[in-house]
């Protein structure tokens, strides 16, 4: 039987520019969250950077003070703080309210829906899964003027049926609030809860615990570090919301992103570098104890 011999040729031009290709596309993948973490964080570096810069204007580096922070922290007001500890302490406070209000109310909506949702079986399950979402990924915008709308209705129907003249205000602010706490509530607790080996509550059941106490004797403890972290990433979200609370506020219900930003419309001062930068603080803080949170539950699940 006759053989036939197959010349191979190797076009070594072609492989060299193969692998200049890979390189290139290894280092572009490199360089691409560089550039990406460099542009997202880089406003923040600067914002803190000159928090602690001994001169109130921005385009020169004069040096290293923490005279800013002892303005805000002592109440000077007059020509050399431009700031009132007074009325940002109020504003704090009015923060505050909301936020422990609405993390209440959404953490206790968002952990029953989430039940609902893993546990449950339902006609419109899929649709209220649906829903869960959209406060994630619809524009804040879009929901600030939604619930504006929606409030101004309410109040025209109130008014027109009753003749109370009722007007936006803490209420509203801490109803806006929860309408998107809810969503990333019950996405956190739903993991958590998608984790979880039901056998433990199919067990509760078989030895004589109603669906009760099998949830607050078993479910709950297994499921409280979600919860917790779920409440923190709601109190961090609504303690920095502006959007929302800008257009649903009325007179008298300041908190502290609205009063920042009354403040930068007329020029921004040290003073609201430092606030920035303590408040910047704070959201890491009580997110890093959220995630700190839910990796622990990762690794015991």
């Amino acid at each position: 039987m006759a053989t036939r011999s197959m010349a191979i040729h190797i076009d070594e031009g072609r492989i060299r520019r193969d692998l200049t290709v890979r390189k290139a596309g290894k280092i572009g993948m490199i360089l691409e969250p560089l550039f990406a973490y460099f542009f997202l964080w880089a406003p923040i570096i600067v914002l803190v950077v000159f928090s602690f810069n001994d001169s109130r204007s921005v385009a020169t580096w004069r040096g290293f003070t923490l005279r800013w922070y002892g303005n805000i922290l002592s109440g000077a007001v007059g020509a050399e703080a431009r700031f009132s500890t007074e009325l940002m302490l109020s504003a704090l406070g009015t923060s505050l309210v909301v936020a422990l209000i609405a993390t209440l109310i959404a953490t206790v909506i968002g952990t029953a829906v989430s039940m609902s949702l893993v546990r449950g079986n339902y006609p419109g399950k899929s649709l209220v899964d649906g829903l869960l979402l959209l406060p994630v990924v619809i524009p804040e915008i879009t929901q600030a003027v939604s619930l504006l709308l929606f409030f101004s209705a309410i109040f025209d129907f109130v008014g027109t049926t009753t003749g109370v003249r009722l007007s936006p205000g803490i209420g509203t602010v801490i109803i806006g609030h929860v309408v998107f706490n809810i969503s990333y509530v019950a996405i956190v607790v739903r993991a958590r809860l998608a984790d979880m080996n039901p056998h433990l509550e199919e067990a509760a059941s078989d030895l004589g615990a109603n669906p009760w106490r099998t949830f607050w004797r078993v479910t709950f403890p297994l499921i409280l570090p979600g919860i917790i972290s779920g409440a923190l990433l709601a109190f961090t979200l609504s303690l920095d919301d502006f959007v929302v609370t800008f257009f649903n506020s009325g007179p008298g219900t300041t908190t502290l992103p609205v009063y920042v930003y009354g403040l930068i419309k007329l020029s921004v001062s040290p003073e609201i570098n430092a606030l920035s930068t303590l408040m910047l603080l704070a959201s890491t803080v009580l997110i890093g104890i959220s995630m700190a949170l839910q990796g622990r539950n990762a690794g015991r699940g």
